[in-house]
């Protein structure tokens, strides 16, 4: 049975790309594409599966409804895949021991978990504020896969 060590690892190759699921409110499933990593919650300290969200993304509202998120990666014939609760983190998320600078660091910190770089990070936090964007942090309740 594969654990959250062996999902960091699938997920540090190919930038962290993986396939994120969301329940809609009518019980059908909204999946897309993100890039993620493990990164320590800012709140409990616990390691946790993280993406980067743009504000106005719809699984935001799913999460702020209760669902919860599956993120999937697939390499070749090997899978790994987390579920569980989300604890959101962002403009309009921010827990009491988490203010604006903490939120700019964890983005930074969750996007190069996920395998980024960037050249100015001036600029990358500007974007970030400037799209409201949210930490999304996965408590990895389940891990399945066939490492």
């Amino acid at each position: 049975m594969p654990d959250l060590n062996d999902v960091k690892s699938f997920l540090a190759t190919e930038t962290g790309l993986a396939t994120i699921s969301t329940t809609q409110a009518d019980g059908r499933v909204l999946s897309s594409i993100a890039n993620c990593g493990v990164v320590s919650h800012p709140v409990s300290g616990a390691d946790c599966v993280a993406l980067v969200s743009v504000g106005g993304a719809a699984r935001l509202g799913h999460v702020r409804r209760g669902s919860q998120m599956t993120i999937t990666a697939r390499r070749e014939w090997n899978w790994v895949s987390v579920t569980g609760p989300v604890d959101l983190i962002g403009p309009d998320d921010l827990p009491e021991s988490v203010d604006a600078d903490g939120l700019r660091v964890l983005l930074r910190d969750i996007f190069t978990a996920a395998g980024g770089t960037h050249d100015d990070w001036d600029e990358y936090d500007r974007a970030m504020l400037h799209d409201g964007r949210v930490a999304m942090l996965v408590d990895p309740t389940r891990i399945l896969g066939n490492q």
